[in-house]
């Protein structure tokens, strides 16, 4: 039984070779769409486990493809990008993916990172074989069983990563997390650089915050890591 479905969005014939080839070896099923209309209808018609999605694809960009494929799910999207800059970096994870994997990269640290992001969905996803609680702090409900996150009785959308991540600081309310300890009990890695850490934290506080440029609940502190305040 393969251990996942991924769906590799890339033009490059050359990469889609090399990226099928190190999956299927790594006992994945992998799925191939050679263009951002392609790509995105594949996604909503086969339900893959996790997306490789190129930066830069004819019919439609990566970027697009990535911001309209939030609107309907919740799957980890690993962007594939040749721009080394940390701005193109950041603008990836700004649209919503959760990782990204700068060209040209060895295959076996793309398979680890495919693993990581996969074995975050399985452990997260269990809530109730992993006894994980609902959680409450003030106005903000976090339940693991249906996945949902209310503020103030409404349901705000998150990303599963962004989830896992809010769940994850929620459990250790009060507490300084450090980004080093964020990527051993969120991601169970630390493959990820310290400025895709504060992407997502930003991300995340713009959707829990009342006023995110004067946050008090989700709470920086300098030189040490990341508190939600109960």
């Amino acid at each position: 039984m393969a251990e996942g479905k991924v769906l590799v969005i890339e033009d490059d014939e050359g990469t889609c070779e090399l990226l099928r080839a190190a999956l299927t070896e790594a006992d994945y099923e992998v799925l191939l769409a050679h263009d951002g209309e392609e790509g995105l209808a594949a996604l909503r018609r086969e339900s893959p486990d996790l997306v490789l999605l190129d930066w830069i694809l004819p019919k439609m960009s990566g970027e697009e493809v990535c911001r309209r494929a939030r609107e309907f799910t919740r799957v980890p999207i690993l962007m594939l990008t040749a721009r080394s800059a940390e701005a193109d970096r950041i603008a990836g994870l700004n649209i919503g993916a959760d990782d990204y994997i700068v060209k040209p990269f060895l295959p076996g640290e793309l398979i680890a990172r495919v693993r990581a992001h996969l074995r975050r969905m399985k452990t997260w996803s269990a809530p109730a074989a992993n006894g994980r609680p609902k959680v409450a702090l003030g106005d903000l409900v976090i339940d693991p069983a249906t996945h949902t996150v209310l503020r103030g009785g409404r349901e705000i959308y998150l990303t599963a990563l962004e989830f896992d991540l809010l769940y994850c600081l929620a459990a250790h309310a009060g507490e300084v997390l450090s980004r080093e300890r964020l990527m051993d009990l969120v991601w169970g890695d630390r493959f990820l650089e310290p400025e895709g850490i504060n992407v997502h934290i930003h991300r995340l506080r713009k959707k829990i915050e009342q006023n995110p440029t004067h946050p008090r609940r989700l709470l920086t502190v300098h030189g040490v890591g990341y508190k939600l305040v109960p």
